[in-house]
Order: structure tokens, then C-alpha cells, then sequence
């Protein structure tokens, strides 16, 4: 039987750390309202697959249930976290003519 060549993983465009600041792209409160948007947190754990993260805020699923330990776990590789932008962008009046 013919052997088959190993090929190594792909390495991740980002690797976190218990410590990190992240955002994640989630449901949250904000100022009383319900909203889906990006959210400051720390990753809290790491394993090989999955990134936890702990927010001060209180946090949704997406069926709408509140998160009682304010952690959300996410794949690694999920575009719903990334690291924190250096400068978020300013909300911008809309013009009523």
C-alpha cells in the first residue's frame, strides 16, 4: 500500500492567547437596546480548535438567550473575531434634507 505525504496544517491568520483583547461580532446590550455588532472582550481560554471569550457586558445567542457566564466560545478561524481595531470609526450624522 502506497504511502500518503503528510502535509502540515495551514497555520491560522491569527493565534490567541488567554489575555488578549479581542472583538467579537455578537449579540450584546447597548444602551438598553438588543444589537448584533462588534464587542470588546478578553480571550480567557485557548485549546486547538476553540477561543473563549469574557465580556463585561451581558451577551446573547443567536435564539436569543442571555449568557449567564458572559463567555462565548468561537472556532479560531471564525471571521466573528479579530483582533481590536486601533481606531474605531466615528458614527456618522445622516444628513435630512
Amino acid at each position: 500500500m502506497p504511502s500518503v505525504p503528510f502535509m502540515t496544517p495551514p497555520e491560522p491568520e491569527f493565534s490567541f492567547q488567554v489575555g488578549d483583547d479581542v472583538e467579537v461580532f455578537c449579540d450584546h446590550d447597548k444602551e438598553y437596546d438588543r444589537i448584533r455588532g462588534w464587542l470588546k472582550g478578553i480571550v480567557v481560554q485557548v485549546d486547538a480548535k476553540m477561543v473563549a471569550v469574557q465580556f463585561q457586558e451581558n451577551v446573547y445567542l443567536t435564539d436569543g438567550w442571555m449568557v449567564p457566564d458572559h463567555i462565548l466560545w468561537f472556532p479560531a478561524n471564525s471571521p466573528h473575531i479579530r483582533e481590536p481595531l486601533k481606531n474605531p470609526p466615528k458614527p456618522r450624522a445622516l444628513k435630512l434634507d
